[in-house]
């Protein structure tokens, strides 16, 4: 079932064609086939469009015969998060509210990067609808599953990305991350995501969410994840909060690093929230290893209290706006749980909203004093291991109850500053999330620390474990699966 390709990562593939051992043509058929065979059980992709990638690949290997690849990607998969625009593909946000036959003729920022550093386009994946919860499920495209446990879910919104890497389809995807989105998918899957410091990937469209919402690198390895970063990193006219290129070249400098010296705050709980003994000792286990490759570790909160209902108000605000924008019609065509968290927007006073403005502006400038102290935090990504996919009536983590675990990643997109998921174990099969933190603008201090911790702790992809559940569930594509191809393509 699993092969060296499947696995391979994105920077290995890339010396492989410049070896000619290796073409892109030979990957993305491997790419089809594996959506075909695993797609039906974790239904990750939104759209599957094999002749356009197949055309991107055989263009990708002319140039590798030539000796003149177009970029850093060329020939790499990519899955693209269905938040993104991308020339000639629907752009459908997880709604039943967007009319998919129109003309398509804009990329977003990160797809139009990808694109000038030959990277392969060969679908989207999925998302609740307008990137609203951590969970990934739709009306559109039902609910996704995660390749561990296909009653858990592999989180959201970026959960089909983050299901796709894990089901080694693709070894990079685009997550976007307005609360935890590339984050709490990355833990539960046991992969790499990471937000990068706010405006250091352009975001195009605007998000609904404003200027807390980031795009960012979703792979198996960090690095990849700052090979990708370094792909998709700068500034968009469109997007006038995006950041001056930093000049760094990640992919070069994340093995200069070293922790020897660093000062590394550790917090269980970020001052307000307990996890669970489980998730608990792997981040400690974790932090000793920080602590064993040198750095000064120490615990230390970040926060006096909950920054959650800072980020709450701002949210429901925002997602009341997004309700306000639609038609009674489209009401009437959107997830019924969004719907009401929306409504809940409604109650929100002008003098709680400017409130709230100002209550992040002391957060952040708290969380830089902090980081006067220190170089990095540590803590888990999130309270627990992955949540069930359906909605339950008991109160175990599922749909209905999201509010209450997942209380870590939000307030570093208030705050804008780098953080990063990496695994950092496992407990009952499925994976534990280490979140890295960073400095405002130090995203190479955060990929040089998580490379190091992901050198000592040697994760196998895939894990004998992971090969098992894969086989479990692959089966022969169906309908279901060829109909995610787009009209007028075979």
């Amino acid at each position: 079932m699993t092969d060296d390709i499947a696995f391979m990562p994105a920077a290995r593939l890339v010396a492989l064609y410049r070896a000619r051992q290796l073409s892109p043509v030979e990957v993305i058929k491997q790419t089809l086939q594996r959506l075909e065979s695993l797609e039906g059980a974790i239904n990750a992709f939104v759209l599957y469009d094999p002749e356009t990638a197949l055309a991107m690949a055989h263009a990708s290997e002319g140039r590798w015969q030539q000796g003149a690849p177009q970029g850093l990607l060329d020939g790499v998969p990519v899955g693209l998060k269905d938040t993104v625009l991308t020339k000639g593909w629907p752009r459908l946000v997880g709604s039943r509210t967007i009319p998919p036959n129109q003309s398509w003729e804009e990329d977003s920022p990160v797809t139009g990067r990808l694109r000038g550093e030959g990277a392969v386009f060969f679908g989207k994946t999925t998302t609740p609808e307008f990137g609203w919860k951590p969970v990934t499920d739709s009306p559109l495209s039902g609910i996704t599953r995660n390749p561990w446990d296909l009653e858990r879910t592999p989180g959201g919104s970026s959960g089909g990305s983050a299901a796709a890497l894990l089901a080694g389809v693709c070894p990079l995807a685009v997550g976007t991350d307005a609360g935890g989105s590339i984050r709490i998918p990355a833990a539960f899957c046991g992969i790499v995501g990471i937000k990068p410091t706010f405006g250091r990937v352009a975001v195009y469209p605007p998000s609904a969410f404003g200027d807390v919402a980031h795009v960012g690198p979703m792979t198996r390895t960090v690095d990849d994840a700052a090979l990708m970063l370094d792909a998709i990193k700068g500034p968009d006219s469109r997007d006038w909060h995006s950041l001056p290129n930093d000049g760094v070249a990640y992919r070069h400098r994340i093995r200069d690093g070293s922790l020897k010296g660093k000062r590394i705050a550790l917090s269980p709980t970020l001052g307000f929230a307990e996890p669970t003994p489980i998730v608990r000792t792997a981040v400690e286990r974790a932090a000793q290893t920080f602590a064993e490759l040198g750095a000064t570790v120490e615990p230390a909160d970040p926060f006096r209290e909950s920054p959650l209902p800072i980020f709450q108000t701002l949210a429901l605000a925002a997602f009341w706006g997004l309700l306000r924008a639609q038609t009674p019609e489209a009401v009437e065509l959107t997830d019924p749980g969004l719907v009401a968290f929306c409504r809940r927007g409604e109650a929100v006073t002008q003098e709680q909203y400017v409130a709230a403005v100002a209550q992040r502006a002391v957060l952040g400038q708290r969380l830089r004093q902090f980081f006067d102290q220190f170089d990095l935090l540590l803590s888990p990504t999130m309270p627990i291991t992955a949540a069930y996919a359906d909605p339950r009536d008991d109160d175990l983590p599922n749909p209905n109850n999201f509010t209450s675990w997942m209380p870590y990643t939000s307030p570093f997109n208030l705050t804008k500053n780098p953080s990063c998921s990496i695994p950092c174990g496992s407990a009952g099969g499925l994976p534990v999330g280490l979140m890295v933190t960073g400095q405002l603008y130090d995203d190479l201090g955060v990929l040089q620390a998580c490379r190091a911790y992901e050198e000592a702790a040697a994760p196998i992809w895939p894990s004998p474990e992971l090969v098992a559940c894969l086989d479990k569930i692959a089966r022969p594509a169906d309908d279901a699966v060829k109909a995610k191809i787009p009209a007028g393509h075979s």
